[in-house]
């Protein structure tokens, strides 16, 4: 097949629906072959289940593509090397690792168990961090081999991520979290050949839709449909290939027809006395700075 990501291998978490089935397909209809994860389980994390993984690499397939389903637990350091492996075991390579796994269980803080606060930390952070690692042990292993890699990792953040969102305190924390190891990861794997960039995409999914309905309902026929989720794999497809040498540690929202690259924490207004504030004298500063600077955005639930 030919395409942008002609000859390369990807792998990509929770591929079985929604965004990471578009980005799964668009890969493949790029020429990529693709490893397409999904652990199967219900929009809150529970049950598994090997069918959506299978369902879209047979359509992959049926299209012209080639494509291997892979339902071990991103999670686990099994299931996480497991990804890797069958990558290299099938394809002989890998190139772009796409983590989109994830899911949710919302609550307001003071109802938030611990349980639903672990159970989304560990599927977003935790299962960006494990696929992360062990793909990036496997390219350091390359470069120190002479056989330095042109690859890419796509990490999923969100809106709530940048701006918070009301009602989902544990998924706000982890895809903040997921931007921190982005920019990390970009940093540290530069020199092994690897770049690695963050999306933060809005569109309907088993996630988006009950929470954010009205925002996310359907078009009437014939109207652009805003919130398809294909509307963002082209970007994942774009940061997935050679053409998009030099790009890393960047963020970007992607909606619609829309493409925004985020610009993250950056000095404001400052003062410096020279020595050491007083309360009082810490509080009025603060409250000069303020004046001067930028009101915050609107909290990403609150729009």
């Amino acid at each position: 097949m030919t395409g942008i990501c002609a000859g390369r291998v990807a792998a990509v978490t929770g591929a079985g629906r929604g965004l990471g089935r578009a980005h799964a397909l668009a890969l493949a209809a790029e020429g990529a072959e693709v490893v397409v994860n999904d652990l199967g389980v219900a929009a809150d994390g529970a049950g598994a289940s090997a069918g959506p993984a299978q369902q879209v690499a047979d359509e992959i397939r049926a299209h012209g593509g080639r494509a291997v389903a892979h339902s071990g637990d991103i999670t686990t350091t099994e299931g996480a090397a497991s990804l890797v492996a069958t990558a290299l075991d099938t394809f002989g390579r890998l190139d772009t690792l796409v983590n989109n796994a994830g899911f949710l269980r919302d609550r307001m803080l003071v109802n938030l168990d611990e349980d639903d606060w672990d159970a989304v930390i560990r599927v977003h952070l935790k299962g960006h961090f494990l696929p992360l690692r062990h793909a990036a042990a496997h390219w350091r292993a390359e470069a120190k081999s002479g056989r330095t890699p042109d690859a890419r990792v796509i990490n999923t953040a969100s809106g709530a991520g940048l701006l918070g969102s009301v009602g989902q305190g544990n998924y706000s924390a982890a895809k903040a979290g997921i931007i921190g190891l982005t920019l990390v990861a970009a940093a540290e794997m530069a020199r092994y050949g690897v770049q690695i960039n963050a999306i933060a995409p809005a569109a309907r999914t088993r996630m988006t839709e009950r929470t954010f309905a009205a925002t996310m309902a359907a078009p009437a026929d014939g109207e652009f449909d805003a919130m398809a989720p294909e509307n963002v794999s082209p970007l994942v497809v774009w940061l997935s290939s050679a053409d998009s040498a030099g790009v890393s540690g960047r963020v970007f929202e992607a909606e619609a027809g829309r493409i925004t690259v985020m610009e993250g924490w950056r000095p404001g207004p400052t003062a410096d006395k020279g020595s050491r504030w007083t309360p009082a004298e810490a509080g009025g500063a603060a409250r000069r700075l303020l004046a001067a600077a930028e009101e915050p955005g609107p909290v990403y639930g609150a729009r």
